[in-house]
């Protein structure tokens, strides 16, 4: 019984650090959120922050994932029950995604002071949802590039579309700039003609690695392998 109570009491301060330091990101802006003014609002002492979070990284971990979590969840929702056209729903997620990050300058500027360089969990977990939405254009056949590379490219420029657009003032933004530069990105990653499947080396080695996992009579070793091959063949230079 204790034990719990103790695992109760722990979360509950946990809670109270977060919201806290959400306050402060969403009243006094990312620089205000330091382990001195958290703990002060908090009513804790800094070494109680470090105890839970580790470290700053640790804390803004926890904020970044606290603010984006309806947000995430609704996004994998979204993944889960979605049929249809699979780029339609590539540029519904990105024009909510670029939406949030315009809506929420200061949580981008606080995740952006993260002294390692790997994403915080929430933005892991948005990069799931959107290799989700990738896969779908992959087994749709849409794909030219292999499946990462599309990923990483639409990633890229979503968050530096967002960046270049809070580095603008908002009556001198683009409002047009959002979909520019994914019908950009989409030039560059699928088929010259969506409606009719690309029927190029590329296209079918891409489409083929979607469904490399759910093939019958191999073992693990042989999917690893084949999967290993797909990807040198796609990433291998092209004689014209």
């Amino acid at each position: 019984m204790a034990a719990a109570q103790d695992t109760t009491s722990r979360d509950d301060v946990r809670s109270g650090i977060v919201a806290a330091a959400s306050e402060l990101l969403r009243e006094k802006g990312a620089n205000a959120v330091t382990t001195r003014a958290v703990a002060q609002a908090a009513g804790v002492q800094a070494p109680t922050i470090y105890r839970l979070f580790g470290d700053k990284d640790g804390l803004i971990d926890a904020v970044a994932e606290h603010v984006m979590a309806t947000y995430v969840s609704a996004k994998a929702a979204a993944v889960e029950t979605a049929a249809g056209d699979p780029v339609a729903d590539l540029r519904s997620g990105w024009r909510v995604h670029v939406e949030f990050g315009l809506a929420n300058p200061e949580l981008y500027a606080l995740i952006g002071t993260r002294g390692r360089g790997g994403p915080s969990p929430a933005t892991a977990a948005g990069i799931e949802v959107l290799r989700t939405r990738v896969r779908r254009l992959a087994a749709a056949g849409l794909l030219r590039v292999d499946e990462q590379r599309a990923l990483m490219m639409i990633h890229a420029a979503g968050n530096g579309t967002i960046l270049a657009l809070l580095g603008t003032s908002e009556e001198k933004r683009d409002p047009g700039l959002g979909d520019a530069m994914l019908d950009a990105v989409l030039s560059s990653i699928l088929v010259t003609a969506p409606a009719t499947p690309d029927t190029t080396m590329s296209a079918v080695a891409v489409t083929f690695a979607t469904v490399v996992p759910d093939l019958p009579g191999l073992s693990d070793a042989e999917r690893a392998l084949m999967t290993e091959w797909l990807n040198r063949s796609l990433s291998a230079p092209h004689n014209p």
